[in-house]
């Protein structure tokens, strides 16, 4: 079983109800369990302007799936909520879900980086992953507390539900 973290977006339709429908989504996922999640995230958008603000969270999943699988499990989850990509990057969508982390894993193929090569860039998942695992070291990035307090919180503010 491998511990794995996924950072998770929307920005378009209802972006809080896109997000809880994912939560469910991997939870159902086989071999794998929700072991947390964190509080929804307000952002700002980055890329194209005009785009409304994103819901932004993470989760942490325990997980047999090789990171491989978890990958192409959650880009169909993601393909099953309307998710279309059209080229453009950082364009507004749907739903997001990124393989941020897996414990003990470092991969960089074609198909994968772990950790996640921006995940040392954004605070709208550096935050919440400081939320629910204080604790967690990234290879090459140190922990996860350390870059939350260093990215801080500038543009990022908890979702009013």
């Amino acid at each position: 079983m491998f511990q794995a973290w996924l950072g998770l977006g929307a920005n378009l339709g209802d972006p809080v109800a896109q997000l809880e429908r994912a939560f469910a989504q991997i939870a159902a996922l086989p071999e794998t369990r929700l072991i947390a999640r964190s509080s929804l995230y307000r952002s700002d958008p980055v890329g194209p302007a005009g785009q409304p603000d994103y819901c932004n969270a993470v989760c942490q999943l325990e997980t047999a799936l090789s990171p491989e699988a978890l990958l192409d499990a959650v880009l169909a989850i993601e393909v099953d909520n309307g998710r279309v990509r059209d080229g453009i990057r950082w364009a507004a969508r749907l739903l997001d879900i990124d393989l941020l982390h897996v414990d003990g894993i470092i991969r960089d193929t074609k198909h994968l980086s772990l950790p996640h090569p921006h995940l040392h860039e954004r605070n709208w998942v550096a935050v919440p992953l400081a939320e629910i695992a204080p604790q967690l070291v990234i290879p090459g990035i140190g922990a996860i507390s350390a870059l939350a307090e260093r990215l801080g919180r500038a543009g990022l503010r908890r979702w009013a539900v």
